[in-house]
């Protein structure tokens, strides 16, 4: 599903918007800048029928020149089976265990340290399966640009547990996987990944 294209405009025009606001001394330039985040912001709530003060507060702290988020995700197998979380935010489908990468936080780190926090196994990233593009691979339209990293992770120990944002872990063979949550990981994801399983030697993928 293509992003909407209001969203890409209102995404344009946000950016330009804060990069300008970072780099500009003028203060009427500044002026002109904050102007256009304000039509960016009523682009937004316009588009996705949302209050305007909740867009405004989605971007309150964003400063700086903008680039993509950064999205982790284990991807960890058990025999033929595939590491799964319920997200409790999300009417209990399920995901990957993963999430936002942490500034001063390398990405094998993040992996790990997001996958023992929603499922309770340890784990240790092994090598970079997908290196995806949101907006190209069927999930809903999100208000940010993301990348999102799918590693491949060596199980180590633990034992399945709840977190404040998972309600269950479990592993689930390719001809099971449960209802999924879209916003985070797509069936065809999940196919791939599985693909990536049996095909240990296949590079890299991205875009």
């Amino acid at each position: 599903m293509p992003n909407p294209q209001w969203l890409t405009w209102a995404r344009a025009l946000r950016a330009l918007a804060q990069a300008g606001l970072t780099y500009t001394e003028n203060p009427f330039d500044k002026e002109r800048y904050v102007a256009i985040q304000e039509i960016a912001a009523e682009m937004m709530a316009t588009g996705a029928e949302a209050d305007l003060t909740t867009v405004h507060d989605l971007f309150a702290e964003q400063a700086g020149y903008e680039t993509p988020k950064v999205d982790v995700r284990g991807v960890v197998f058990r025999d033929d089976r595939l590491l799964l979380v319920r997200e409790l935010q999300d009417g209990g489908r399920w995901t990957l265990p993963g999430g936002w990468a942490d500034i001063n936080e390398p990405p094998s780190t993040a992996v790990a340290r997001e996958v023992w926090e929603e499922s309770g196994y340890e784990t240790r990233a092994v090598k970079l399966l997908l290196l995806y593009d949101r907006d190209r691979h069927g999930h809903p339209p999100h208000a940010f640009s993301i990348y999102k990293l799918f590693f491949l992770c060596e199980l180590l120990g633990g034992e399945p547990s709840d977190s404040h944002e998972t309600g269950g872990a479990d592993f689930f063979a390719e001809d099971a996987i449960p209802d999924l949550s879209i916003s985070r990981v797509t069936p065809k994801e999940i196919a791939r990944l599985f693909e990536h399983h049996r095909h240990p030697e296949w590079p890299t993928e991205f875009d």
